[in-house]
């Protein structure tokens, strides 16, 4: 999301406004806030050898050729000044594009199109395949989402396809204007092509059922694993419920938020294309707190790949509920406190809290406290020696710290273990053995 950086060359400016090297000098000095030159971030490729003064950025042109009278005609053409009177737009129907869904809107500047996108670059894209394919609908525009909410509707990242590869932000209200009627927007949980296909002006909003997210369908795998016991296959319902009964209330809270608040008496223009099916909404979620701690507490002692996967999400949503501490390293040594605990330890095959512990790194054994069942592991560091890696136990009643979603590092001596940034949610991490051990 955003609007990507392009630069340009002194000829390319040249080109882009029409001028020829003497009238590049003259407008320097005519127009006091023309853009100077920039430094390239990176002076590679087709920039290697240049000096920064060649450089300029090619949004901060053509936005200042829009709004100065010599140039109007050559800059942005969503930020050029609009004319007080114009025909009315109409719709012109649904295009597939290089970056996913669009609509077409036939305006008094001629055919602007919609990405319903909001990835980087996907309006440069559509406008440089459209070029390349001769445009042979007549597009002078394409927008696409910003990923984020503007004055007046969902912000936009434009690129006309005079000049593809130059972004810039445009404005929803100026569109709507210009298309002559309030312009349709999903939210991004239903933004799916073939809602977008059907949708027509006037058509109510489509009801739809808010697709299951990576998480909720691991979990959900889980829970229907009969491998474990009830009390397991209750705390991933349970999750992925709450999973589910989140991303709908996001949904309905964006849609309330893009398509009907404004500023003043005046609402958005902007129309909802889709909400989500609440019928069923909330599932049940947030059960007995002890009974989802045994439940996951069974799930971590499990080696099973769908409890390795089940784990990866708790830890990254709710570790309280799992029994273990902060991540701890301590050197392995001989004749210390730290060896007399070891001593008790049990060899034991890879469990999903195992797994979870170890991440990518490799591990040369796993063990767990028979005391407290807490799993551990022995794995190398960069300098051949050997550490020991453990959740610290929980004290009673202690709260455990957190830091981004996952457990803080618990400090012993000098020996202290980063934090680690959220795993990713892998849903087929399934030969925990062969993986760790190799």
């Amino acid at each position: 999301m955003g609007v990507s950086n392009s630069y340009l060359s002194k000829a390319e400016v040249q080109r882009l406004l029409g001028v020829n090297a003497f009238g590049m000098w003259r407008l320097v000095r005519k127009y006091d806030d023309f853009p100077t030159p920039t430094e390239h971030p990176n002076l590679g490729g087709p920039f290697r050898g240049r000096e920064p003064e060649e450089v300029w950025d090619g949004g901060q042109v053509s936005a200042w050729a829009a709004g100065t009278a010599e140039f109007t005609h050559r800059g942005a053409v969503l930020m050029r000044p609009l004319p007080e009177e114009f025909a009315t737009g109409r719709w012109a129907g649904y295009k597939d594009t290089v970056r996913g869904p669009a609509l077409d809107w036939r305006t008094a500047l001629g055919v602007v199109r919609i990405v319903h996108c909001a990835d980087r670059k996907a309006a440069a894209d559509v406008a440089t395949d459209i070029t390349a394919k001769g445009n042979p609908d007549s597009v002078v525009t394409v927008c696409a989402l910003y990923g984020d909410m503007g004055i007046r509707g969902p912000s936009l990242v434009a690129a006309d396809t005079a000049h593809p590869g130059i972004e810039y932000e445009a404005d929803w209200s100026d569109v709507a204007a210009l298309a002559g009627q309030d312009l349709p927007w999903w939210p991004g949980t239903l933004r799916q092509a073939p809602l977008i296909r059907q949708w027509q002006p006037g058509s109510p909003a489509a009801v739809v059922e808010v697709p299951a997210s990576t998480s909720e369908k691991t979990l959900r795998r889980a829970a229907g694993n009969d491998t474990f016991d009830v009390t397991a296959r209750a705390a991933a319902t349970d999750m992925a419920n709450s999973i589910r009964n989140d991303r709908i209330d996001h949904t309905a809270h964006d849609i309330e938020i893009f398509c009907k608040d404004g500023y003043g008496e005046n609402p958005n223009p902007v129309v909802a294309g889709a909400v989500p099916d609440t019928t069923r909404h909330p599932l049940p979620c947030d059960g007995d707190r002890q009974a989802l701690k045994a439940g996951w507490h069974k799930l971590a002692l499990s080696s099973h790949p769908d409890a390795v996967a089940a784990l990866e999400i708790v830890i990254g949503r709710e570790p309280e509920l799992l029994p273990f501490g902060s991540v701890t390293e301590i050197p392995v040594q001989s004749g210390t406190i730290s060896a007399r605990w070891t001593s008790r330890l049990t060899m034991c095959d890879p469990t999903a809290a195992h797994a979870v512990l170890a991440q990518d790194d490799r591990a040369e054994a796993f063990f767990l406290d028979p005391l407290t069942d807490m799993p551990v592991l022995r794995t190398p560091r960069e300098d051949g020696k050997q550490l020991w890696r453990f959740y610290a136990p929980l004290s009673p009643g202690r709260r455990r710290g957190t830091r981004f979603g996952r457990p803080a590092p618990h400090r012993v001596d000098h020996h202290q273990r980063r934090p680690r940034p959220p795993c990713a949610l892998y849903t087929d991490r399934a030969s925990v053995v062969g993986r760790r051990l190799g």
